[in-house]
């Protein structure tokens, strides 16, 4: 049985203010989650898309045969080396050679409640 698909898109990346919630070590990011529920390795490439740049493309990230995993996309290290400004607009295209589901998650401390965006 097969679930998710082979291309999504998230259109509004904003990495937000990097801010800190002292007593709890919040720290503003975006990340991007990734499962596999397939037998077999996943082999995923992320494209980002700017305003006024040209876009960045085949960024290659494995997930493994039934796993998940998690990047932040404010760690260089694990979006191929690309560093994001914060407070960039951007927009990302996944790419997958298998059904996959995405999940996309924003963690903005500009106000002091702490608010989680989730798509």
């Amino acid at each position: 049985m097969s679930g998710g698909k082979k291309n999504w898109y998230i259109a509004d990346g904003y990495l937000p203010y990097k801010g800190m919630k002292p007593d709890a070590g919040f720290e503003g990011h975006e990340a991007i989650m990734f499962l596999n529920c397939n037998e077999q390795d996943a082999e995923v490439f992320l494209d980002f898309y700017f305003e006024d740049k040209p876009p960045v493309k085949d960024i290659k990230i494995v997930v493994g045969a039934e796993r998940v995993k998690c990047i932040r996309v404010d760690h260089p290290d694990e979006i191929g080396g690309l560093t994001l400004g914060r407070q960039e607009q951007y927009s990302l295209r996944v790419r997958s050679n298998i059904d996959i589901v995405v999940q996309y998650g924003r963690m903005d401390l500009a106000q002091p409640n702490l608010a989680y965006i989730g798509l």
